[in-house]
This record gives C-alpha cells, sequence and structure tokens, in this order.
C-alpha cells in the first residue's frame, strides 16, 4: 500500500493506556503536517506513554492511532521506514563505533543514506572509528539524531533529546528541527523539559499532568493568553476562585495563573499581570 499524503502526520483518535498503577486517559490529538509539537509535562505524567503507543512498542487498551494515514498496529513495518525516532535513553551498544552503527542500520531502512550520516557526525565533531562507550551522554543523544536524520524520514519522534546537550548544540539540534519541517509533509514530535527550545520552535503545545491530557493549543496562542497577576495578600482575598486555575503564596503576596490576561483584566481592571512562560504553566497546572 503506497502511503498518501494527509494533512496530518499523526491522528489519536481516543488513545488510552492502562496499567496497574498508571492510567494515560483518552487522548485525541492531531499532528500536522508541517509543524512541530512539544510535549510537556512533568515526569510519570505519560509523555513517553503517549509516544511509544504511537510507535507501537507497547499496546493500545482502547482507541486508535493513524500514521501517515496508516493503522499504527497493523501497519507498523511500513510506517517505521518513515519515523525517526530519538528515545530518551542510549540504545546503542557501547561497544560499537559510529561506523559500526552505520553498517548495523543501514540493514534496517530501505532508504539508509551513509553520506548524509557521516556529515551529521562531522557536524556534530563525533570521531567515527571510537567506541560511543566512552562518549558523554550528549555525543550519544547527536549519534541517535543522526540516525533518525538519515534514512528519509517524514516524522522525527524525540523523547528528550536535549538532555545532556550543551547550548550551543541546542541551537544546532533546533536549527536542524526547523529545517526539517520546511517540507511542509515533514513533522516533529518532541518531549522535553526545556520548555525554552519549545517556546523557540514549536507549533502547538500539548501538556500532559498526571495521565490526562489538559490541553493540545497552538504555542503562540498559549502564550499571547496566559498569564500571572500579582496580588497583595488582602487584595488576593477578593479574587473569584472561579476566575484563575490555580496559586501560589511568595514573600509579597500571591501570583495568581489565569487562563486569558485580557478576560481577568476586564474584571480585575489595574491588577498587575504579567505573561506565563511554558515552564510557568506547566508548574501551575501540576499546582492545581
Amino acid at each position: 500500500m503506497e502511503m498518501k499524503h494527509m494533512k496530518n502526520s499523526i491522528e489519536w483518535h481516543g488513545a488510552e493506556k492502562v496499567f496497574d498503577l498508571f492510567h494515560l486517559h483518552p487522548v485525541t490529538m492531531n499532528l500536522e503536517q508541517g509543524s512541530i509539537m512539544g510535549l510537556i509535562g512533568e515526569n510519570g505524567s505519560g509523555k513517553t506513554t503517549l509516544i511509544k503507543l504511537a510507535l507501537n512498542l507497547i499496546s493500545l487498551s482502547s482507541g486508535e492511532i493513524k500514521i501517515l494515514g496508516l493503522d499504527s498496529v497493523k501497519q507498523e513495518e511500513q510506517i517505521k521506514q518513515k519515523i525517526g525516532f530519538v528515545p530518551d535513553e542510549n540504545i546503542f551498544y557501547d561497544m560499537f563505533t559510529p561506523k559500526e552503527i552505520n553498517q548495523v542500520t543501514s540493514k534496517l531502512y530501505q532508504c539508509w543514506d551513509e553520506k548524509i550520516y557521516f556529515d551529521f557526525l562531522e557536524k556534530f565533531c563525533i570521531p567515527a572509528n571510537k567506541n560511543i562507550k566512552s562518549f558523554s551522554m550528549g555525543m550519544k543523544k547527536k549519534i541517535a539524531i543522526a540516525c533518525a536524520l538519515s534514512h528519509e524520514a517524514e516524522i522525527l519522534i524525540l523523547d528528550e533529546p536535549m538532555n545532556g546537550i550543551d547550548p550551543i548544540a541546542r541551537q544546532e539540534i533546533r536549527d536542524i528541527l526547523q529545517q526539517f519541517v520546511e517540507n511542509e509533509y515533514h513533522s516533529v514530535l518532541l518531549s522535553t523539559h526545556i520548555t525554552e527550545d519549545l517556546e523557540k520552535i514549536a507549533d502547538y503545545i500539548t501538556l500532559i499532568e498526571k495521565g490526562n491530557m489538559i490541553f493540545y493549543k497552538n504555542k503562540d496562542e498559549i502564550l499571547e493568553k496566559y498569564g500571572i497577576a500579582c496580588f497583595s495578600k488582602n487584595d488576593f482575598k477578593e479574587i473569584d476562585k472561579n476566575d484563575y486555575i490555580s496559586f501560589r503564596k511568595n514573600t509579597f503576596g500571591y501570583e495568581v495563573f489565569v487562563e486569558d490576561k485580557k478576560t481577568f483584566l476586564r474584571k480585575y481592571d489595574g491588577a498587575v499581570i504579567n505573561n506565563a512562560s511554558l515552564e510557568d504553566i506547566m508548574v501551575f497546572y501540576h499546582k492545581a
């Protein structure tokens, strides 16, 4: 079956996973072609579970996932030729060299391009003939990214790719991901705790908290609407609890987390309100 170009690269339709001690509640959302989606949430919130379901590394309890218009379970082998995956942990045998990784990985993908792979190794200053056992976590991540980008993938799925990588290399990777989605048929699903990176390159943000999808929204809309209002102890007592999501106390009074700055200011004219970063949003939703 030939893969048809669809508007959405990945579609989750009520995708649910039930473990003994954890429940990822049904998720329905889309990863649009030509876009970068960031997954945010605390450790154990369900981000990696959502990724593993898309890759069919774990089975769905209910619902379905479509990737490039194909069933993620029934057409798994065909789909994985078009996905570049960077896991959160090293998957390479420590005694391999990057050159040997090329030899092994080239047998897995029909469209493997070793020139692209070695070009990335050179760009990342990775020695091709040295055992990766001595490499830092950041260097191993760069090898995984090189592999993900060397077999004509249409979707990149990255789980904490920035861990252990210095700011200069992070900028290089951000540039690579943005260049990747310049092709309108490409897309990126990126799970990371470094929300600063998502503020710079993501088009959409999905927040998962304790197994629940809190929202799936346009990033610019999120940063435009959410805010943190500051109040003294006495003024805070006058705020209707229905008008904010959560709050925290500080040395000077209270910070109140609101979903829509403009709506809040229409009711509380004169309130001092600041923009909320993605990190702020993640923390305040956790407090809620």
